[in-house]
């Protein structure tokens, strides 16, 4: 029996939302390279339930997430595990840009893209409100930390056709993005890919 895939093209600054059902691999593709993929995730019979940077972090004792790590929901139930990563360098300290991102940290007050807008947009057919969306998982984002903890964003490392792949560990509510911050994505912006497996 052949594999059922559903391809879908993340234009750039933008986003999608839709169901991962328990056991699906959701892949995240770079085509480009050097473009930086947000995501969210919810349960879907439980919004309440969601993807926690927090609880990720301090289970696998490391910021820098890869394969074989669990990310966890904020009940400590796992929401996905990372079965294959081709960049080894993804962020989980930072919270999706926003309209307030590009004020305060920009200094653009005129109208901007932003990932939290693109998740707000798109995850509201689901009945995701915009205060339920935390830290995403920003998948490619390289964060360096200096010693005195000051960070900085680096190019991604991620090179044209590299991806990850994450697990289904429940059934979920999803929101995945092509990045509209500048700094995260090396000053140009460029669209993502996703394959959805099972």
């Amino acid at each position: 029996m052949t594999e059922k895939i559903e391809q879908r093209h993340i234009e750039a600054q933008s986003g999608t939302g839709f169901i991962l059902k328990k056991g699906q691999v959701l892949r995240v593709i770079d085509p480009r390279g050097e473009q930086v993929s947000d995501l969210m995730a919810f349960n879907e019979h439980d919004l309440n339930e969601s993807l926690s940077s927090g609880r990720s972090i301090d289970y696998a004792n490391t910021i820098y997430l890869t394969t074989g790590h669990i990310l966890y929901s904020n009940r400590s139930t796992p929401m996905f595990t990372i079965i294959e990563d081709q960049v080894g360098r993804h962020d989980f300290l930072l919270t999706p840009c926003s309209p307030e991102t590009f004020k305060i940290i920009y200094n653009n007050h005129a109208h901007h893209p932003s990932c939290f807008g693109n998740l707000v947009e798109n995850l509201a057919p689901f009945g995701v409100h915009p205060d339920h969306i935390p830290t995403t998982f920003n998948i490619f984002m390289n964060v360096g930390i200096a010693p005195d903890g000051e960070l900085s964003i680096d190019p991604p490392r991620s090179k044209a056709g590299q991806f990850i792949e994450l697990r289904a560990e429940m059934d979920m509510v999803v929101g995945v993005t092509a990045c509209s911050a500048e700094m995260s994505n090396n000053y140009s912006f460029k669209p993502i890919d996703i394959e959805i497996r099972g």
